[in-house]
C-alpha cells in the first residue's frame, strides 16, 4: 500500500484563504495566498494569486522608511525576540531574590539553609586559635564570659570527676583535659578583664 503525503506543500494555497479574487488590481484569479499589510500590520493581509504575491514578496522591505537608528533599534530588539532583558541576577530593576521563587518541594531549602549557616559564622567575632580546642573540650561558643566558664568547669569536673565515677581511669583522663583547657580559657579571660576587654556572650 502506497502512503499518501498530506504534507503541505510551500506554493499550495494557505487551506484557510478566505474564497475571494486576488487584491491585486483588476485580477480576477482566485486569492489563495496571503501577504502582510504592513510592518506595523503583520496580522492583517492581502490575499493574492500565487503570480502577485510573489510580485507582492518581490518588492516587500521591512524596513522601508526607517532610518539607520531606528533599522539598528529594531535589530537589537529582534535579537531579544522584543523581550525587555534585564541584568543577570535581577528581575527588572530590583535585585533577585529567592524568596520570590515558588518552590513548594523546598529544592532551593538546603542551599538556602547552608548560606544562612555561613552568613552566622561570618557575622560571629573569629575564636583566637589557642582557644579553639579547649572551646570545643569544654562545649562552649564563642564569645563566652569567664563567669559562663566557671560554671562550665564545674558543671563537668562533678559529671568527670573519678569519685562520681567509681575510680573510671577514662573519667580522670577527661577530667584532666578539661582542666587544662579550663586553665587556657580562664588565663585568656582574666587578662582581658584586666585590660577591660572582655567578652560577653
Amino acid at each position: 500500500m502506497i502512503k499518501r503525503n498530506t504534507r503541505h506543500r510551500a506554493f499550495d494555497p494557505d487551506p484557510d484563504a478566505p474564497g475571494r479574487c486576488c487584491d491585486a488590481p483588476g485580477c480576477t484569479q482566485s486569492a489563495g495566498y496571503r501577504a502582510p499589510r504592513s510592518r506595523t500590520s503583520l496580522n492583517e493581509y492581502f490575499w493574492f494569486c500565487l503570480e502577485h504575491v510573489r510580485e507582492y514578496n518581490a518588492r516587500w522591505d521591512y524596513y522601508k522608511g526607517m532610518s539607520a537608528a531606528q533599522i539598528e533599534a529594531q535589530l537589537k530588539a529582534d535579537v531579544s525576540w522584543d523581550r525587555p532583558s534585564w541584568k543577570l541576577g535581577s528581575i527588572g530593576r530590583q535585585p533577585f531574590n529567592e524568596e520570590d521563587v515558588l518552590d513548594p518541594l523546598d529544592v532551593l531549602g538546603a542551599s538556602r539553609a547552608e548560606r544562612a549557616r555561613r552568613r552566622r559564622e561570618s557575622a560571629a567575632p573569629r575564636v583566637p586559635d589557642p582557644l579553639r580546642e579547649p572551646l570545643d573540650t569544654m562545649g562552649l561558643r564563642w564569645p563566652v564570659s569567664l563567669d559562663e566558664v566557671k560554671a562550665r568547669y564545674k558543671a563537668l569536673a562533678k559529671k568527670h570527676h573519678p569519685d562520681a565515677n567509681n575510680g573510671d581511669r577514662g573519667a580522670e583522663e577527661r577530667l584532666k583535659t578539661i582542666n587544662v583547657a579550663y586553665s587556657t580559657l580562664r588565663t585568656h579571660l582574666a587578662s582581658n578583664v584586666d585590660s577591660g576587654l572582655e567578652k560577653t556572650a
